[in-house]
């Protein structure tokens, strides 16, 4: 050590760093450069600590079901939030107001309900979203991702969803990669138009196989692909009870007015006879 003593003061400042380093990690989680990992930690809450300038944070396999906008907020550089594997609910709108930056978000085997306009509407930059794996998801509004214009892989495989509306997804520009496999997909005379988009976008979709009907019985178990024909055939020809009533009471206006065009012709036709015959 010199006179000085700058080599402790160093070796000081040094330790000192390190020492803040560490304390500014969150309890029970690993933390490195930009990233702060809390896998499987039994977490029931969100973690506090969290240094600001963190890039990636993991909170896989815990038990949060509740994600507080306020601290999200405060990682205005996140990038990529894994959540899947907790006990995320329903309520997640204006979760994400304050993390406009986060380019990946999983979401996946947790217990979502709906996704509306406000979920994810603040996600500008959102290229990647899982939200498979959540039973309890049984609606998305079709703006839901309006704002989500970046968006390239979409998963909502293995959820309670019946019926998701065609422009949900095709005006999503930049979608390459839909999940859809394993949901309870209502094929009704509603759903031909999605199943028309799926055959003529350049969208792929993994697991094909298992993208089938599960509703009406009769289609149960088929492949959209084999239920868009049958779709076709039995809803560009088939009328409903209404639609025969209608078209009863179209009829018998047609012919009640033809009738009485018939009746009115004839009286003018006598009349004019009766005239013609006195003028001789």
């Amino acid at each position: 050590m010199s006179p000085s003593g700058r080599p402790w003061s160093l070796s000081l400042v040094f330790l000192l760093g390190m020492a803040s380093e560490g304390f500014s990690c969150p309890s029970r989680c690993s933390c490195q450069y930009l990233e702060v990992n809390c896998t499987g930690q039994q977490l029931q809450e969100f973690p506090v600590d969290i240094p600001l300038d963190t890039r990636q944070l993991i909170l896989a396999a815990n038990n949060i079901s509740y994600l507080p906008a306020l601290e999200l907020s405060f990682l205005a550089d996140l990038v990529y939030l894994d959540c899947r594997k907790n006990l995320l609910g329903d309520d997640l709108d204006f979760t994400f107001i304050g993390v406009a930056k986060l380019v990946y978000l999983d979401l996946s085997f947790n217990n979502l309900t709906q996704v509306t306009f406000s979920t994810f509407s603040h996600l500008l930059s959102l290229v990647v979203l899982k939200i498979s794996d959540n039973p309890n998801l049984v609606a998305i509004e079709k703006d839901a991702f309006a704002n989500n214009t970046w968006l390239r892989h979409l998963d909502v495989s293995r959820t309670g969803l019946t019926f998701l509306d065609t422009s949900t997804v095709r005006d999503l520009a930049n979608l390459r990669l839909l999940g859809l496999s394993d949901n309870l997909w209502h094929c009704n005379c509603s759903f031909l138009d999605f199943i028309t988009w799926m055959m003529e976008s350049d969208v792929h979709f993994p697991d094909a196989d298992n993208i089938t009907c599960y509703t009406p019985a009769g289609l149960r178990a088929l492949r959209l692909p084999a239920a868009e024909a049958q779709l076709h055939s039995s809803c560009l020809t088939q009328l409903h009870k209404q639609d025969y009533v209608f078209l009863c009471l179209v009829g018998f206006c047609i012919f009640l007015a033809g009738t009485m065009a018939a009746w009115l012709a004839g009286v003018c036709a006598v009349v004019y006879e009766a005239h013609a015959s006195k003028g001789e």
